[in-house]
């Protein structure tokens, strides 16, 4: 079945968004268009119908941090859509352009609930998804029932690893590692499958030698094969796989920008101060708690920074370390 097109301009608007945040005066549409190799007119038409979305069916709920869209025509003044020659994003308390959903959000629950989509039949969340591509491009019957194939590549282990779970059988994965460097072949025991912001999530056995359960993200599976070797599930398994999502309470300073990085990295966000340049949280972190802070840091820009507790605020430096000595051109 062919990947209907909206999916691939959906994807790309985190993108788009990205290099209008690096802007603050914004990018003229043609220079903005020829950095992703589309026509001004296509990327016309995808900000005009992004913003004007209807965002209000229940999956798209707690997407509550909106920003602003700015037209601009040549002389700066605030020109007509679908004649202006520049855009840029400011912030709400300007009181200018049209509010949107952040991007970054936007594409995560699209992509979460295309993925759910793919191993439960749900007519509602099938409705929703439909509605929105109706009304971002106006194809009603476009909305095939097929995943993107970005999210069809990122769950294709997903079926292995549910029957493994389901009749407690061993998988051999190659692995990405998440948080430290290169890819590595583990033999796991699949127990339980979660679905998160960051997309499916595996916790599974044997037990380490701290105890404990390891977390693999299925995003980073790049091959699993079912084997005939049976596991029993461990003693005590409620309680491993509590601890294996406890978390930590870590607050943090964002740049209104880069708030979208507290979603992707925790688990809840708590919302502690928020004004016209940055947002203060508390974020709800799983372990490794250090790497975790140190990339949602780093992810959300350097105007942002640990609040407590401090000593955390050292976990961006260290990140930042490591990714510049191993990815050092010699």
């Amino acid at each position: 079945m062919k990947t209907p097109k909206y999916v691939a301009r959906i994807a790309r608007l985190p993108e788009v968004f990205a290099r209008l945040a690096e802007h603050p005066d914004g990018l003229p549409l043609s220079e903005l268009a020829a950095g992703f190799g589309i026509t001004v007119e296509e990327l016309r038409d995808d900000l005009t119908a992004f913003y004007t979305a209807d965002v209000g069916s229940e999956w798209l709920m707690g997407l509550t941090r909106p920003e602003v869209l700015e037209f601009l025509g040549a002389d700066g003044d605030e020109a007509d859509p679908g004649e202006a020659q520049v855009v840029r994003i400011v912030h709400p308390a300007e009181e200018l352009g049209v509010e949107y959903v952040d991007a970054a959000e936007l594409a995560l629950v699209y992509s979460a609930a295309r993925s759910l989509l793919e191993i439960e039949e749900d007519p509602d969340l099938a409705g929703a998804i439909e509605v929105l591509t109706e009304t971002l491009f106006g194809e009603a019957g476009a909305a095939a029932p097929g995943p993107p194939v970005e999210v069809a590549r990122w769950n294709r282990p997903l079926p292995v690893l549910q029957q493994a779970r389901d009749e407690h059988r061993r998988v051999r994965i190659v692995y990405s590692r998440a948080w430290e460097h290169g890819v590595s072949e583990h033999v796991i025991e699949p127990l339980r499958l979660v679905q998160t912001r960051r997309g499916w999530e595996i916790d599974a056995g044997p037990v380490g030698d701290n105890g404990a359960l390891r977390t693999y993200l299925l995003s980073n599976v790049r091959e699993a094969e079912l084997l005939d070797e049976a596991f029993e599930p461990p003693a005590a398994l409620g309680e491993l796989l509590a601890a294996a999502r406890a978390t930590t309470r870590v607050r943090v300073c964002l740049p209104q920008d880069g708030r979208w990085a507290a979603d992707m990295y925790a688990e809840r966000v708590e919302l502690v101060q928020d004004d016209e340049e940055s947002v203060v949280v508390d974020v709800d972190l799983l372990p490794p708690l250090e790497r975790r802070v140190g990339m949602l840091v780093l992810a959300a820009g350097p105007l942002s920074f640990v609040v407590d507790p401090p000593e955390l605020d050292v976990a961006a430096a260290v990140m930042a370390e490591e990714l510049l000595v191993h990815h050092a051109v010699e």
